[in-house]
C-alpha cells in the first residue's frame, strides 16, 4: 500500500512523484467489527424471514444503545438525517429555528425541508461549537427553537443552551451525529434537551451501515417518533398519525449490534491514532491539531487540524491538495459553512457578516484519515507529506497553480474532472 519515506520535495506527487499510497487513504473509511458475529446474525435473520418492520435485532439495538446512554428511549431510524426531520417535526418546530452555520448540511436541510427557517449562528473560534452568546443575538419572535451539534464529538456548551432555552422558552434538541461514546461533565451525550440524534452512518467509528437515532427521556416523544417512522400505523391497519418511512431494516441493526461490541476497540484505535498525529504534527509549525479534553470520555474519531497560512506558507485547501496527490483523502469539513451553499446562499446572502469565527475557521480547517485501516506508519507519512510541503511553501504553490492552469485550459481535463473532494 505504501511506498518508501519522501525525503525530498521533487519527490511529492504534486511535482512528479509516485503517489506515497498506492490505493486512497480515506477520513472515514469503515470500522468493521467481528465478521463472524455478524455473519452469524445475518444467518439468524435469514433463517426467521423477518427482515425489517421492528424485527427481533432492531428492538435488541434500540434497547441496548438506550442502556448504554441511561436514557428511557431509543428510537432508531434508517439514518440520521430523517431522525432529524422526525425529531424536528415531533416537537413542532416552526418558523425559525437557530443553528450553527459549520455543520454537515444535513442539519440545515432538515429544517429547510419542512419549510422551517435555518438561522446561522457563529461558532466559538475555540471548541468549534454554536456560541450561546451569539445564540441570544439571533433569537426573534419567530424563533421557536435551537439546534445545537456537538462538533468533532465535543460537546456544546449544554448548561448555557439549557439556560437560554428555558428563560427565551425555546425547544432546545442536539445534533449528536460525532458524539456516540462521548460525555459532558461525565455524563454521557444522548440524554440532554429534549432529544439528542446519533448518526451510524458508515463513515462513523461506530456503524450500521446507513442509520441513526433519536434518544430521549420523554416518553411522549419518543411515542410520537415511533408512530412517525412508520407512517402512523399503531397495530395492523390503523393508522394514527401522519407519517413516512424512517424504519431501519433487520441487516443495519445486525450491523449495529456488531459495532456496538466493538465499540471499545475501535475508540482505543481512534485514541492510539490520534496521540501518534499529536506527536507528528508538533513539528510542523503552523498546524494545530485540536485537543480532547483528557477529563471527558470521547471517541477520537476526528483527527481536525488548523492551519494558519502565515505560518505554513500554504493554505488549508492547498495542503489537502498535496495530500490528494499522494492518494490521502484529506477533507475539508466543514468548508466553506452551510450558509455558502444552496440554497442558503441564494436565501442569506449577506449571512456571513455575522459568521465571523465561522468564516475564519471554515478557511483554515483539514481533517485527516483515521480508524481500523489507519496506523502509526501511515500518520508517519501523512505528516511526513504536510511537513515536506509547507517548509517549501512557495515551490509548492507555484506547482499547484500550475496544475490548476494546465487543467483551464483543456476543455477535457476540465469537463472530465469528476466529484470534487
Amino acid at each position: 500500500m505504501t511506498r518508501s519515506v519522501k525525503k525530498h520535495l521533487s519527490e511529492l506527487s504534486v511535482l512528479g512523484g509516485l503517489p506515497t499510497f498506492s490505493e486512497q487513504v480515506h477520513v472515514g473509511r469503515p470500522n468493521v467489527g467481528n465478521r463472524d458475529r455478524f455473519l452469524g446474525r445475518i444467518t439468524e435473520m435469514l433463517d426467521r424471514n423477518w427482515l425489517t418492520n421492528n424485527g427481533p435485532f432492531l428492538q435488541e439495538f434500540e434497547q441496548k444503545l438506550a442502556d448504554s446512554v441511561g436514557v428511557a428511549n431509543c428510537v432508531v431510524m434508517c439514518n440520521a438525517t430523517i431522525s432529524l426531520e422526525i425529531a424536528i417535526r415531533a416537537l413542532g418546530l416552526t418558523g425559525e429555528v437557530i443553528v450553527p452555520s459549520f455543520t454537515f448540511v444535513a442539519t440545515a436541510h432538515a429544517l429547510q425541508w419542512q419549510e422551517i427557517t435555518p438561522v446561522f449562528c457563529d461558532i466559538d473560534p475555540l471548541t468549534h461549537n454554536i456560541d450561546p452568546e451569539q445564540v441570544e443575538k439571533m433569537i426573534t419572535p419567530r424563533t421557536s427553537g435551537i439546534i445545537g451539534v456537538h462538533t468533532w464529538g465535543r460537546p456544546c456548551d449544554i448548561d448555557a443552551l439549557e439556560s437560554i432555552a428555558r428563560r427565551r422558552n425555546l425547544q432546545l434538541m442536539f445534533d449528536a451525529a460525532h458524539a456516540f461514546g462521548c460525555t459532558y461533565k461525565g455524563m454521557p451525550i444522548g440524554g440532554f434537551g429534549r432529544c439528542e440524534v446519533f448518526s451510524f452512518h458508515a463513515t462513523k467509528f461506530f456503524n450500521s451501515f446507513e442509520g441513526g437515532a433519536v434518544l430521549t427521556h420523554d416518553d411522549e416523544l419518543a411515542n410520537k417518533m415511533r408512530l412517525m417512522r412508520n407512517f402512523g400505523f399503531q397495530g395492523y391497519d390503523n393508522v394514527i398519525y401522519l407519517g413516512t418511512n424512517g424504519k431501519m431494516t433487520e441487516v443495519c441493526a445486525a450491523m449495529g449490534l456488531t459495532s456496538l461490541e466493538s465499540a471499545e476497540k475501535f475508540i482505543e484505535i481512534n485514541r492510539r491514532n490520534y496521540l501518534s498525529y499529536r506527536r507528528e504534527i508538533e513539528t510542523v509549525p503552523g498546524v494545530n491539531l485540536l485537543s480532547y479534553d483528557d477529563a471527558e470520555r470521547k471517541n477520537y474519531h476526528y483527527i481536525v487540524g488548523e492551519v494558519d497560512e502565515t505560518q505554513t506558507g500554504l493554505t488549508a485547501s492547498e495542503i489537502v491538495q498535496v495530500l490528494f496527490a499522494e492518494n490521502v483523502l484529506a477533507r475539508r469539513y466543514f468548508s466553506p459553512g452551510c450558509h455558502r451553499m444552496e440554497p442558503y446562499r441564494s436565501f442569506f446572502p449577506h449571512a456571513a457578516l455575522m459568521l465571523p469565527q465561522t468564516e475564519r475557521l471554515c478557511k483554515r480547517v483539514m481533517v485527516l484519515p483515521n480508524g481500523n485501516s489507519v496506523d502509526e506508519d501511515v500518520i508517519s507519512r501523512i505528516c511526513n507529506i504536510i511537513r515536506l510541503a509547507t517548509a517549501n511553501p512557495d515551490v509548492v504553490r507555484a506547482a499547484l497553480n500550475n496544475q490548476t492552469a494546465i487543467r483551464s485550459a483543456s476543455p477535457i481535463i476540465a469537463s472530465s474532472s469528476g466529484r470534487g473532494a
